[in-house]
């Protein structure tokens, strides 16, 4: 059994021409003002003029969070830093509301009306832990139950395709895409 800590979940959002994310930085920093969530935010870090790069993040102390752009898919995505003591089901399920809890916030902020929206049906998990979880074949056949655990409570048994991350330079990754598209708050109460 691999111990999944530092987890990474990005929910990807629909397809969109010209996102300008310089307008979600006043509403980061009315999150690091208001700290809704259960980690200490900090500081907001701008990466939007990097192509295909990290985006617009806010960093925390326990994890960060961001509108993501890696390998040119948007999305939210949640990143553990701090480990926990808890099962690889709890870890991943804790990352996922996380982010999810985030995509929420910024989908009904009205200041950015119809300009995030969750796709329904596409979740990266990777985990940032190059010594407890190399991408290696041998480590995702490891892991392929627990994502597919993960996956089961998200959008159905059965009801997706998993898709590891080739490349063994990069972290361990995963995208989950399912059959069917469902809301966010559809897959915040499939977490309870």
């Amino acid at each position: 059994m691999i111990d999944l800590q530092h987890i990474n979940v990005k929910f990807v959002l629909e397809p969109q021409e010209g996102i300008d994310l310089g307008r979600l930085i006043p509403v980061f920093h009315g999150w690091i003002q208001e700290q809704p969530f259960p980690e200490l935010l900090i500081d907001v870090a701008d990466y939007s003029h990097v192509p295909s790069g990290p985006g617009l993040m806010i960093i925390g102390h326990e994890a960060d969070y961001s509108v993501d752009n890696t390998d040119g898919r948007l999305g939210v995505c949640y990143a553990r830093k701090e480990t926990l003591n808890s099962s690889n089901q709890e870890r991943l399920k804790q990352a996922a509301r996380s982010a999810l809890n985030a995509l929420k916030r910024l989908e009904e902020n009205t200041a950015l009306p119809g300009k995030l929206k969750f796709g329904g049906n596409e979740v990266e998990v990777v985990v940032n832990d190059r010594l407890l979880a190399p991408n290696r074949p041998e480590t995702q056949k490891a892991v392929e139950p627990e994502i597919g655990k993960f996956a089961d409570e998200i959008f159905g048994p059965g009801a997706y395709q998993l898709t590891w991350q080739p490349d063994p330079r990069r972290l361990l990754g995963v995208t989950v895409k399912a059959n069917r598209s469902l809301m966010t708050a559809d897959i915040l109460k499939n977490l309870t």
